[in-house]
C-alpha cells in the first residue's frame, strides 16, 4: 500500500482496483470510514484495513 497514514479517494481506489466513483459512493454510504479535509475526502490506512479484513470474513457492508 502507500507509505502514508492518511490516502485519498484516488489512492483508495487505485489500491482497490475499482473506479473513483464507487469509491466516493462507498464513502458516502459509510462502508468506508473517511473525513473532509476543507472539500476533500481522506481515508486512514487503518480504517482500510479493517474494512478490507472484515469483507475476507465474509461480513456485508
Amino acid at each position: 500500500m502507500v507509505d502514508s497514514e492518511i490516502l485519498t479517494i484516488s489512492q483508495v481506489a487505485k489500491y482497490l482496483q475499482i473506479s473513483e466513483i464507487t469509491t466516493y459512493k462507498l464513502v458516502n454510504d459509510g462502508v468506508i470510514p473517511a473525513f473532509k479535509i476543507g472539500r476533500h475526502w481522506r481515508i486512514k490506512k487503518d480504517d482500510l484495513s479493517e474494512v478490507i479484513e472484515r469483507l475476507k470474513k465474509g461480513e456485508r457492508l
